[in-house]
């Protein structure tokens, strides 16, 4: 797989390339200005399974603000700037982990040797962003319009431009809001270089229509071997495109750790209210340390022996349910019920694995 042979890079206490696991990233949406909301957020998205974090620095209060947001989260943080080289050099200064700039939108040669000198003294690493919506005109007539060709080939642009500066500690990433052009981007640039892909659908929009797109997108390109970061791009709560890119990354079994819940559809023989308990199921289990998969099945029909699939489940009835574990149906438990008793069952699970 083309992540196993990427460069290793260190993002502050992290690293990713060369077969590390991949990491899960978000960005807030505060106002970076005001150090309280962000931080506040992003210890939110910590406790979410959010691993690196990146901030928008549109000004030169922002990139002084990142010095107190480092203070009081655990993770990496990232500065995307725009336009503005002073901001970069500024966010650099200021303790940013990583630092996210188009070269194309920097300014003059000498404006991006200043920001790669200032990256180099303090071994930042600069990930080289190339987004479809801003691809040169040069590009897009060369290519007879936004293309995947066009995508590669700009990044790789970037990428030679810091290179010819003397600087190599580089994370690329190509994002576009057609799925299929974002897919074959990726891998031409896979083809044609080793550093680390930060991988995502851009603009893929509400969360509905979102997790949708980046889930097809996303196993399109990390099921090809490619990428060593991800981020899921939705309009809406941080927190949401955390709990994605986490479901997203152990479907394709990159990821182990978390309570899996499978659940099945509703039908004309469903007795119990199935969608209200396999979502409070689904919220109720985040915070439970297992790797293990619950069941919540609607009927008698196929419930029990799909449960029994499951290292434990819940099998509705008529107002009732049977709890399942190991195979084994343990007993019936009214409606009202089954949340509590199955919490205490997973519970009593996780201490027992604890004790071990």
């Amino acid at each position: 797989m083309y992540r196993d042979h990427t460069r290793k890079i260190r993002i502050g206490d992290r690293v990713i390339g060369g077969g590390s696991p991949v990491l899960i990233q978000s960005m807030t949406n505060t106002k970076t200005e005001d150090s309280e909301a962000t931080v506040r957020q992003i210890l939110a998205l910590e406790k979410a399974g959010c691993e690196i974090i990146r901030c928008a620095v549109p000004t030169m209060e922002a990139a002084v603000s990142l010095g107190e947001i480092k203070k009081q989260i655990h993770i990496p943080l990232v500065a995307d700037i725009h336009f503005d080289y002073r901001l970069a050099i500024a966010a650099i200064e200021n303790g940013a982990d990583k630092i996210r700039i188009n070269p194309g939108n920097i300014g003059s040669r000498d404006r991006i040797r200043a920001v790669v000198d200032a990256a180099k003294e303090r071994n930042v690493p600069i990930r080289v962003g190339v987004n479809s919506g801003s691809l040169e005109k040069e590009l897009v007539e060369k290519y007879h319009g936004v293309t995947a060709e066009g995508l590669a080939e700009s990044a790789m642009d970037k990428v030679h431009i810091i290179e010819e500066l003397g600087y190599e500690n580089l994370v690329i990433s190509i994002k576009s809001s057609n799925v299929p052009v974002c897919a074959e981007a990726h891998r031409l640039i896979a083809e044609q270089t080793d550093y680390p892909l930060h991988v995502g659908i851009t603009e893929a929009g509400t969360l509905w229509s979102g997790n949708i797109k980046s889930a097809v997108g996303l196993g399109l390109i990390l099921g090809q071997g490619i990428g060593d970061t991800v981020r899921v791009s939705l309009t809406g709560d941080p927190l949401e495109e955390v709990r994605s890119a986490k479901m997203i990354l152990r479907t394709l079994g990159l990821r182990k750790g978390g309570i899996e819940v499978v659940s099945c559809p509703t039908c004309g023989r469903t007795q119990i209210d199935l969608i209200g308990l396999a979502n409070r199921v689904e919220q109720m289990v985040e915070d439970i340390p297992l790797d293990i998969k619950v069941a919540v099945m609607g009927c008698v029909v196929n419930g029990p022996g799909e449960a029994k699939e499951a290292d434990i489940g819940i099998a509705g009835g008529v107002g009732c349910g049977l709890l399942i574990k190991g195979g084994e149906i343990l007993r019936k438990v009214p409606e009202d019920e089954l949340l509590p008793v199955l919490r205490q069952e997973l519970l009593q699970m996780a201490e027992e694995k604890k004790q071990k």
